[in-house]
C-alpha cells in the first residue's frame, strides 16, 4: 500500500475505538480505495484525494459511531413489518370484498384487478428500495443482512401462493386474476425480487462512498 493510502488507513484505525469493528471497517475502506483506483484508472491515490472523496478518518470514525446505533436488526424488521403490512392489506381487501357489501371496497377491488402489472412494478420498487437502504446504511456488511431479510420477507408471499395454488383458500375468490398468463407473470416477478434487491444494494453501497 502506497504512503498516502497507508496514512489514511493508519489514521482510520487510530480513530475507531471499537476493537471488534476496527478490522471490518478497515477492510471496507481498503475495498473503497481499490474501487476508487479502478474508477480513476490509477495505480495510486494521494491522501488528499482519499479525504476529498471519502472524508477524513476522523469524520469516518464519527459516522461509524453514529451508525452503530442504527443496528441491522432494526433495519431488517422495518422492512419485514412493511412487507407483512402490504401482504395483510391485500388479504384484508380480498376477504372484505367477498364477505362484505361496501361500495368503496368494490371500487378498490375493480381497480386492483385491472392494474395487477402496475402493482407488481410498485412491489419491485419496494424490493429495490430495501436493497438500496441496506447497501447505503451498512455497505459490505449489508449483503448478509439483505439475504436474511429477503428470506424472512418472501416467506408470507410463498405461503400465500401455496394456499391459492393448492386451493386451501377459496380458489374462486381469485378467479379474475388466476389465468395462465398471470400465474406465469407472478412466477417471473417473484424470481426477479432478489436480483432487483441486489441491484438496489449495489447502488446503495456505491452511494454511501
Amino acid at each position: 500500500m502506497i504512503d498516502g493510502e497507508q496514512q489514511f488507513i493508519s489514521e482510520l484505525k487510530q480513530n475507531i475505538r471499537h476493537q471488534r469493528l476496527r478490522q471490518q471497517i478497515t477492510l471496507e475502506y481498503e475495498h473503497h480505495i481499490y474501487e476508487m483506483k479502478q474508477e480513476l484508472q490509477k495505480e495510486t491515490v494521494t491522501y488528499e484525494q482519499l479525504t476529498s472523496r471519502l472524508g477524513t478518518p476522523k469524520e469516518i470514525a464519527k459516522l461509524w459511531q453514529e451508525e452503530i446505533q442504527s443496528t441491522p436488526n432494526k433495519m431488517q424488521w422495518l422492512f419485514v413489518v412493511s412487507n407483512i403490512s402490504i401482504f395483510l392489506l391485500g388479504v384484508l381487501l380480498t376477504v372484505s370484498y367477498h364477505l362484505f357489501d361496501f361500495h368503496w371496497i368494490d371500487e378498490l377491488w375493480a381497480i386492483d384487478t385491472k392494474i395487477p402489472f402496475l402493482i407488481m412494478i410498485v412491489y419491485l420498487l419496494f424490493w429495490a428500495l430495501l436493497g438500496y437502504e441496506i447497501g447505503r446504511e451498512f455497505g459490505h456488511r449489508g449483503r448478509r443482512l439483505l439475504r436474511r431479510t429477503f428470506i424472512i420477507c418472501i416467506l408470507p408471499n410463498l405461503l400465500f401462493m401455496y394456499l391459492i395454488v393448492f386451493k386451501v383458500l377459496p380458489y374462486e375468490w381469485f378467479d379474475p386474476l388466476l389465468n395462465v398468463p398471470f400465474i406465469i407473470l407472478c412466477i417471473m416477478f417473484t424470481g426477479l425480487l432478489y436480483p432487483i434487491s441486489m441491484l438496489g444494494y449495489f447502488w446503495g453501497r456505491r452511494a454511501s462512498i
